[in-house]
């Protein structure tokens, strides 16, 4: 069980950005504002007993809910999608393998872009879903770390918001590597390492109304970086694309806790400032461009 206190949450973002103007970046005013809007905070019973107990439910369990409504709207499509087809788009058409597929999202814009398509998944309400989505493409059960694919069998695989789901980045960028022709290529995307460290994990509610979190774990960028390597895969690529300096909004603060399905963006509405200065900038999600030695 994970144990979430809003609380918590709210004076680790008063602590971060307490952080942030110790080595320069605010003034003496927003300081001495932080350590009120602290003390006030410890004295509001609302978020003192709001505590939360929150299930960690595996990938199966969790896509199982949430496929009903994964496809939208999810901001995270919007920051990775230019940076996937600008790399995608570059290369020759030819067999690839969307990996970890969920609904089809970047399946059908491989078909489009003339693919013969692969996609493999572990859930299979998700892999209904990508059927209907793409009936032309090839749609198998399978595990990341044993992709049911031959060796030498593609030219390309994507992999989209899937690998902070799994314990360990090496046996599947292993996989990748083994099911590549020489001279292939990877595209990843996934969720930055400070975004999972600030709590962006994703939210379900079991089938009796109980919280929980798809089990999700805190990859490095070096995590990426050596397991591909060691894979023989080399960078082309990696890009991360920062939350902008206004991406989080500055409302009055507001006084309502909030349901816990929205924790914790809601919870940065509550310090709006506090939670601007300590996310301001930092990156929002990592994209990777790999390719296999030829």
């Amino acid at each position: 069980m994970i144990y979430e206190h809003p609380l918590a949450y709210v004076l680790g973002l008063e602590g971060v950005a307490l952080l942030r103007s110790f080595r320069g970046e605010h003034d003496r005013e927003f300081v001495e504002a932080r350590l009120s809007e602290i003390r006030k905070l410890l004295d509001d019973d609302t978020l003192a007993n709001a505590a939360v107990e929150v299930a960690r439910v595996d990938t199966v369990e969790g896509y199982e809910i949430w496929s009903k409504t994964y496809d939208g709207p999810n901001s995270a499509f919007d920051i990775d999608e230019p940076f996937i087809r600008d790399i995608v788009d570059a290369l020759p058409a030819g067999d690839a393998l969307d990996a970890a597929c969920g609904t089809g999202r970047l399946a059908a814009y491989l078909s489009g872009r003339g693919h013969r398509v692969l996609g493999v998944d572990s859930s299979p309400d998700m892999l209904a879903r990508a059927r209907e989505r793409v009936p032309q493409g090839e749609f198998h059960l399978g595990d990341l770390n044993r992709l049911p694919l031959p060796d030498e069998a593609v030219d390309l695989v994507t992999c989209s918001l899937a690998l902070t789901h799994v314990p360990a980045l090496d046996p599947v960028l292993a996989e990748f590597a083994r099911v590549l022709r020489p001279g292939g290529h990877v595209v990843i995307s996934d969720v930055h390492p400070s975004g999972v460290a600030r709590g962006v994990v994703p939210p379900v509610r079991l089938p009796d109304g109980r919280p929980a979190r798809v089990a999700t774990y805190h990859h490095p960028i070096g995590d990426y970086l050596r397991a591909a390597l060691a894979a023989g895969l080399q960078v082309r690529r990696c890009e991360e694309p920062p939350l902008e300096s206004d991406g989080v909004p500055l409302p009055a603060a507001t006084e309502t806790l909030g349901p816990w399905d929205v924790w914790p963006w809601v919870l940065c509405d509550m310090v709006p400032e506090a939670a601007r200065a300590a996310v301001a900038g930092e990156p929002s999600m990592v994209v990777w461009h790999f390719q296999l030695a030829g």
